[in-house]
């Protein structure tokens, strides 16, 4: 249940910012992860705020400007595809959320991760699984991220628009496999989600 249970419980416990943190990107073929940190005032009430992949692109939008204006503090950040063959998905992953972190413009107390693993966070962190179905600023972080990376995709797909990426977000649909297949890979395709390509070339 998406309540503020467990913001409550660590201010109760002396921390007063704290922040949600949600990442989107990490199954995609291409283009860069997203991750974002969010404050959200004690309470605050967002009429349908949920785990970004239970709402539609319409209502993640809305919501998106609606968390924009009412958030204490906000940052949305990325690893780019190049850091992400470097380190692999999941150290990039977390290099994007300490960079959301570390870009609030409120320093934040400590650190709600959505998932399974909080490690090398320069404030105190929990790993919570499914975090974004039960706190409100986990949930308000991953429509941050959803959204800014869907808004990334388009404008990847303006400069790639043989792949679809519009239409598939960068996922490893059947037509964005084939279209690989065509037209090979782009600079913003990571490697390590590719090497299919290579056993096709080796069949």
């Amino acid at each position: 249940m998406l309540d503020y249970t467990i913001e409550n419980q660590l201010h109760n416990e002396g921390y007063s910012l704290v922040c949600g943190v949600d990442e989107a990107g990490r199954g995609p073929l291409c283009g860069p992860v997203f991750a974002a940190a969010c404050i959200l005032p004690d309470g605050l009430v967002l009429e349908g705020l949920n785990d970004s992949k239970k709402l539609t692109p319409k209502k993640r939008d809305k919501l998106f400007d609606l968390i924009c204006e009412n958030a204490i503090a906000y940052c949305i950040a990325s690893a780019s595809v190049e850091e992400i063959d470097e380190l692999n998905i999941l150290e990039a992953d977390l290099l994007a959320m300490r960079r959301a972190i570390d870009g609030l413009a409120l320093k934040a107390d400590f650190a709600l991760i959505d998932g399974n693993i909080a490690r090398d966070f320069q404030i105190p962190a929990r790993a919570i699984i499914g975090g974004d179905a039960k706190s409100p600023s986990i949930a308000a972080a991953s429509i941050l991220a959803k959204v800014a990376r869907d808004r990334d995709c388009l404008e990847l797909d303006a400069q790639y628009p043989q792949y679809g990426i519009a239409k598939h977000k960068g996922y490893g649909t059947k037509q964005h496999m084939d279209s690989l297949r065509t037209y090979g890979p782009s600079p913003i395709h990571r490697k390590q989600f590719i090497r299919f390509l290579d056993k096709d070339a080796n069949k």
